[in-house]
């Protein structure tokens, strides 16, 4: 159960850093959208989705560690009794 939890959170926690991007993705289209947004506004937007796609790089690193974690040493198949 607990291999099941933990596959659980990772998957969740996937799905919302797809939430987020998806959410800057939002944010720079309707910035680009704006008609009088200055050149200012624009590179500050753009440097605000810059930080986060890193913070959420650096999430996902995070998430791979756990799932590397997982599949390394907490995840035994069952024993095939046909293959004894």
């Amino acid at each position: 159960q607990a291999v099941i939890d933990l596959m659980e959170s990772i998957a969740l926690q996937e799905s919302a850093l797809s939430h987020i991007l998806c959410a800057e993705s939002q944010k720079m289209k309707t910035a680009l959208a704006m008609n009088e947004i200055d050149l200012c506004k624009l590179l500050e937007v753009n440097d605000s989705a810059t930080n986060m796609v890193h913070a959420v790089a650096n999430l996902e690193l995070v998430l791979k560690d756990k799932l590397e974690f997982v599949s390394n040493n907490l995840y035994y198949p069952p024993v095939d009794a046909a293959a004894k």
